[in-house]
Order: structure tokens, then sequence, then C-alpha cells
């Protein structure tokens, strides 16, 4: 039977997602719990897992798109399909049956696949085992004559699965469609073409402007081997497939976006470089491919001029030509001439925007600003550096900042809460939860530290050190960022001294850190150079007051200016 699986939510209050990538093609057998597909959420990218045992029958959605929750994103063929229709498995020898290596002429058409036969199937479609009942079977019909199409070619079609659908229901064969997408991937827009002319689209592949980009685009490696045409590139690495289309691309959430801003497809672009075994494409591959395609669509607007002027049939083409290449026409560094730039605001900066909106406009801020002496802070953390890295730990500031808060708070309550505006009740949180705000490539995220009180020093270090590096790659789980009760932010990593944080909303109270500089500093009555640190906390002012701040501060300074006390914690 035919399992259809919507978009689930992946967090609290999701609304829609977008599919990052997929990790699986039409004909792919899969087990329950198998990752499927990779989402961005408001928070991170997570795995989506298959819910049934069977095999991938159709993706309907394309990677970068929006998706609302609920949607069916994906289709199965179940294995109780595979057996009622008389297909018969392939057995390994001991009488169980082998539900992966299908050997039948269509069964990667049968499941939606856009990849040949297997290897020594039979040719003839007639000789099918079951032909008659799967085609006696009226709800498949549309999915099996999308699957027939590709069966029938001798080579694989790269297209989108919306490209498929619009090419099903405008009766164009997908298998003559020539593909100006990336890499010969057939776009909507080639089928649209192809329904409008009643002929293949992509009439000008082979031209010398087509053999220009497929030029430009080939990337030589540091062995002096290229990529070209079909073949595949050997890195000393990996084996990565630099020009046609790969199966899977890994890249930093920043790339794919500036991909889809671009309009390339990442499994098209060259790269020589691998992660994990798996292809790796950085933005500089992105903008380098983009750059070439310019060039190429700018150098065929050219030679449609040249051969219209030369003709002097239509001088209108001729005038449209040169101006089309004027567009196509970019500067050095790959930007149009009006120089503006539009970025997507959604997924995680819309999340952020909408939190921070949120706050600011719910929250009557106030921010107190102080200094303090950190001299001796500074000293103990150095003679504690080389020790913490014999253990395998990288020993910052933070630990000893997040004890001094917990401290403050211990004393200070009031700053470890929230408002419940609903049953009108201030919620004094009996967890030390302390976030971290971490500036990553997608916006600003706040790993939590749970339990921070009952954490030694190198403990802090180490789970701090995980969760920040979880969120920069995006690998974070999204409750790693809830449940928090107090946050701080070191916007002093690059530079700043004093700032207004925005309090992470539904807390109270956000505490900034400023960078360590020495400045003039009076100590027993004379003018000394201290090591001083700036402090910017800003609170609720509903549920806070401004006494309460600065005698917060003031216990979390006591602490930073006499680490030692620390020991006590």
């Amino acid at each position: 039977m035919v399992h259809e699986f919507e978009l689930p939510d992946v967090g609290e209050g999701l609304t829609e997602a977008e599919i990052v990538s997929w990790l699986v093609e039409p004909g792919d057998a899969v087990s329950e719990d198998q990752p499927v597909a990779e989402v961005e959420t408001d928070k991170a990218v997570v795995e989506v897992p298959a819910p049934v045992n069977g095999s991938v029958r159709e993706l309907l959605a394309d990677p970068g798109e929006m998706v609302p929750v609920g949607d069916v994103i994906i289709t199965f063929d179940t294995d109780e399909q595979s057996s009622s229709r008389g297909r018969p498995s392939a057995d390994d020898g001991d009488g169980d049956p082998v539900q992966d290596e299908r050997t039948e002429p269509d069964a990667a058409a049968a499941a939606g696949s856009d990849e040949p036969a297997a290897a020594g199937a039979d040719p003839e479609p007639d000789s099918e085992p079951g032909a008659d009942s799967a085609a006696a079977d009226p709800t498949e019909s549309a999915e099996a004559a999308d699957a027939a199409e590709v069966g029938e070619l001798d080579g694989r079609v790269f297209a989108a699965p919306s490209a498929r659908r619009l090419a099903r229901e405008l009766g164009v064969d997908i298998g003559v469609v020539a593909g100006s997408g990336p890499g010969g991937r057939v776009t909507e827009a080639d089928v649209s073409r192809a329904a409008e002319n009643g002929q293949p689209a992509g009439a000008t592949a082979g031209s010398e402007a087509d053999a220009e980009l497929t030029s430009a685009t080939q990337r030589v490696d540091a062995n002096g081997t290229t990529g070209g045409g079909a073949a595949e590139t050997t890195t000393p690495n990996a084996a990565v497939d630099a020009t046609a289309d790969r199966e899977r691309t890994l890249a930093a959430p920043a790339t794919r976006k500036f991909a889809e801003e671009e309009g390339v497809d990442l499994d098209a672009v060259p790269t020589d470089e691998t992660k994990d075994g798996e292809a790796f494409v950085s933005e500089e591959h992105v903008r380098e491919y983009a750059e070439a395609q310019r060039r190429a669509q700018a150098a065929d607007a050219e030679t449609v001029a040249a051969n219209s002027e030369a003709s002097a049939t239509d001088a209108g083409t001729a005038t449209g030509a040169t101006a089309t290449a004027a567009r196509g026409d970019v500067d050095a560094e790959g930007e149009g001439e009006g120089g503006d730039e539009r970025l997507p605001y959604r997924g995680v900066r819309q999340t952020i925007g909408e939190q921070m909106e949120r706050s600011k406009f719910t929250a009557p801020h106030v921010t107190h600003h102080d200094e303090v002496d950190v001299t001796r802070l500074v000293e103990a953390r150095g003679r504690l550096k080389d020790r913490a890295e014999e253990r395998g730990t990288k020993l910052t500031y933070m630990p000893f900042v997040f004890k001094a808060v917990v401290a403050g708070l211990r004393e200070h309550p009031i700053l470890n809460s929230q408002l419940d505006e609903e049953a009108e009740e201030i919620i004094v949180r009996g967890d030390y939860n302390i976030g971290v705000a971490t500036a990553t490539d997608d916006g600003l995220m706040v790993p939590v530290v749970e339990g921070a009180d009952r954490k030694g020093m190198l403990e802090l270090a180490d789970e701090m050190r995980e969760l920040i590096d979880a969120a920069r790659d995006r690998s974070i789980a999204r409750s790693d960022m809830q449940g928090g009760t107090f946050t701080v932010t070191n916007f002093g990593a690059i530079g700043g001294e004093y700032a207004t944080p925005i309090i992470n909303y539904p807390e109270t109270a956000i505490l900034g850190l400023g960078a360590i500089k020495d400045r003039p500093w009076v100590v027993d009555g004379e003018v000394e150079a201290r090591k001083v640190m700036t402090l910017s906390l800003s609170i609720d002012h509903r549920v806070i007051d401004g006494a309460d701040a600065a005698q917060f501060v003031n216990t979390v300074k006591e602490y930073l200016e006499e680490p030692e006390l620390l020991l006590l914690e």
C-alpha cells in the first residue's frame, strides 16, 4: 500500500519548516526510523525519520521549499504492497527474501525512481511478473506514468519532483526534455517551454555558450585532475563527481541560503572537497559556479545579438539581446551594478526577530551598567589554564562568570524568575539553567546549561563548548535551547564594552559582559593599571526593581573580584 507521510511538528508550535536536503531518492529501500530528510526548524536542522519499512515512492517537496506542517512531503511503497502486486523478492540462498535487491525491469520505476532498471534486468516490460496487476490499479496510474517516462531512458533524468508533476499535468515526456538547469537538471521552466513549443526544451544544448559554461564550471584539484561532462573526478581523499548531479552534498546553512539566492543547485556545484566522506561545497564554490553561469549566459546573449545583427532580419532582436548581455555582465566581485541584495527573512532569522520584538515590546527594559576589577580572576585563570588543558578542557572566563551569576541569583532570586501574565503570578525558578548567547551564521542562538549550580568548573567549560559548537553547526537539539532561567551574553569577545542586551523572553534578566581591558584603577589610594571588565544587566522592570539589579551586580562583582570565593559555591 502507499503510505503518505506528512511533515511532522518537529518543534513546539512549529507551523512550517524548510526542506534542507533529501537523504533518499525515489526507489530507495528504507527502514522505519531511518532518516530520510533534513529539515530546518526555527532553531536547528533536524533529521526526519521514515515512519514505515518499504521503499521511497515520490518526493513531494524540493530542497529549499518552505512546507507547512501537515503537508505530505514524501510517499512510500510499503513492503506489503510489494508482495501484493506479485513482485517476487530476490533470495539470499537461505530462503529469506532480500528486500533491497530487485531484479525486475521496472523495480525502480514502480517506486517512482529516476534510476534506470537494475543491471541484468529483462529489458522487455512485458516480461515483468505481476505487470497486469500493477496496471489494474487505477490509483497508481499517474505515478506509474511518471515513472515510465524515466524508465524508458538509457541514462538518468535529473529533474525536481515539482518539474515531474508539472510534466505529468501538461502531458510532456520529461525523458526528452533537455534541461537548462545546473548539471542539466530539468526545471519547471523547461517543461513549460516544451509544452508551449510542442518540442523538447533547451534547443541550444551543445551550443558554444553551453560549451563555455561546461568549460567554466570544471574545477581542477591540487593534482591537476579535472571534472568534465559526466565524468567523475577522484580526489586524493574521496571520489567526487565534479560536474554531474551528486546524490548528496554537504554545505553550511549559510551556503545553502546563498545558493538558493543565486539560483544554484548545490548538487551540481563542482568541488574537490569532502567532509565525512561526502562532497562538501563552500560559499566560494557556489560563487564561482554562479559567476561561470552568468558569463556563459552573457556569452550566449552576445552570440545571439551578433547573429541577429549579421542577418539584419530583426533589429529589435539585436537590441534586446544586447540589453540581455549587458544585464548578464557582472563585475569582478560578482555583483550587479545596482548593488542591492535581498536576503530571505525566514527560518531562524525570522524566529530570532520575532522573539526580540516580543521581548522588547512586552517587557519594559532597564539596563544597569557597572565595572569590575578582574585582575585576580585573570591571574587565577592563567594559573589553572594549563592544568585544564592537560585534562582536555579549554578553560575560558565563562565558567567563572556562570558560578558568580549562580551565587548572585541565590542571594537575589527575583532575577531568576518569569512572569506568568495569564495567571498574574511571578514564578521564581528553583533551577539555575544558564543560557549563553551564541553568534552563529544564522543569527543569535542561546544554548542552555542546565543545573549550572551542580556542576564543577571544568564540567561547565566542556558542556558549554559542546553546546556552542552544536549551535554553530546547527546540530543542536531544540531541547538544549529551552528551559533557561537567566542568560549571559559576551559581546566583549568582539571588542565591545557596554550594550543594552535584550532579555531572552520569558526570562526577566540578561547579563552582558564587556571586553577585559587595562584601565587606571584606584587601589589603596594609589592608581594602578588593572584588568577591568564592564557589566551590562538588562532587567524586566515589571518584575525587578533597579535596586535589585544593582545589588545582584554587586554580588557578581564580589565573586569576580575574589575568585577564591567561588570555591565555597
